[in-house]
Parts: C-alpha cells; structure tokens; sequence
C-alpha cells in the first residue's frame, strides 16, 4: 500500500518532461489576478512611454499589436497543451479509480464470504448449545 506522499499524483509530478513543467507554469500564471494586473500596467505603461517621451512606437501601437497577437497566439497554444495534459490526468485518474474500485469489491466480497462463515459458525454453536441445555434439562 503506497503511502500517503507517495501516491498517483506525487508521482506523476516526478514524471513531468521540462515542457510540461513549463506549460503548467505558464497556465497558472496566465491564469492569476497578478498576471491581469502586471500585463494591464505594462499595457498602459508602454502607451504612456511610447506618447510622451520614447516614441519607439507611436500611436496606433503596431509593434504592440503585434506583440500582443504573438501573445494570444501562444496563449492558446500553452492553453491546449495544459487541457490535452489535463485530459491524460482526468483518464489516469479515472482508471486509477476503477482499479481502486474493483479491489475494493474484491475484498469486500472476501469480508462477505469471511461473515457468512462466521454467521455459519455461530448458528452451529447457538444449536450445539440449544442441544446441550435440552440434554441437560430432559
């Protein structure tokens, strides 16, 4: 029986290759409040630069826009790594389960057999004493 650090998913965090680690990374921070904060004051930031004093990118912003489209383009490619990642999990897990699951009806099925035994057993001891006490009594 593994033990409670040891188990399917500690492992499987073991397992992870340097892009998956990195996929994973990238997901949870795209997907924070800190990420939202940070890339709009960025945003504004470089608006701001770019019309009072640098002026490497003047308004419309087209090397932004063009960031910003590269962005949105790896954004959705570390998006459908992370969800194809997530479904390999979601179906270890679902067969991690029924594994679980049929042991565990297996050795319920033996505690079941183990109780009928007993059960046996007890009704043979109640009718041996049942027998004892009329031998004792008559």
């Amino acid at each position: 029986m593994p033990r409670p650090e040891d188990n399917w998913h500690s492992r499987h965090k073991d397992d992870r290759t340097f892009g998956q680690r990195a996929a994973d990374v990238l997901r949870n921070g795209m997907g924070s409040w800190t990420f939202i904060g940070v890339f709009l004051l960025l945003m504004v930031a470089w608006m701001v630069l770019n019309e009072r004093w640098v002026g490497w990118d003047p308004f419309p912003f087209i090397l932004l826009n063009l960031m910003l489209s590269l962005l949105a383009g790896l954004q959705g490619a570390i998006l459908l790594i992370s969800a194809k990642r997530q479904d390999a999990i979601s179906a270890a897990l679902a067969q991690h389960d029924f594994e679980t699951d049929v042991a565990a009806e297996e050795e319920i099925a033996r505690l079941m057999e183990i109780n009928r035994q007993q059960l046996a057993l007890i009704e043979q001891l109640v009718a041996a004493q049942a027998e004892r006490d009329r031998a004792a009594d008559g």
